[in-house]
């Protein structure tokens, strides 16, 4: 193995702890989102916002403000726990491009309207 090969190796070994970080924060919100309010939920969605976005996961950056503009509408319980869900598809996503971003940014665009 070449040391390129060894360095994408390495970075992906890294962005998968990241994702697996990220993965059990949402985890841990989904669990105390029916039972908290949104303002106590804010900070935890910006301290995921920005790991995922000092890693380049930008999808999971797109859904992170649409789920902070949501909580500060004041959405609560389920609706909550359907914006986790995109959140965590977006940090799995293996596409970090900007046609993912917009993908993700139109999804979170209808769950607005809806």
């Amino acid at each position: 193995m070449g040391q390129t090969e060894r360095q994408e190796t390495a970075g992906n070994t890294d962005l998968s702890g990241v994702k697996a970080e990220l993965a059990a924060r949402i985890a841990a919100l989904d669990v105390r989102a029916p039972y908290t309010r949104a303002s106590e939920l804010a900070p935890d969605i910006d301290a995921i916002r920005a790991i995922a976005h000092r890693n380049g996961l930008d999808p999971a950056v797109t859904v992170a403000h649409f789920l902070g503009a949501a909580l500060s509408r004041g959405e609560h319980g389920a609706l909550v726990h359907s914006w986790l869900s995109v959140l965590s598809d977006a940090v799995v996503s293996e596409r970090q491009d900007v046609e993912a971003c917009d993908t993700f940014a139109a999804a979170c665009s209808v769950r607005l309207a809806g």
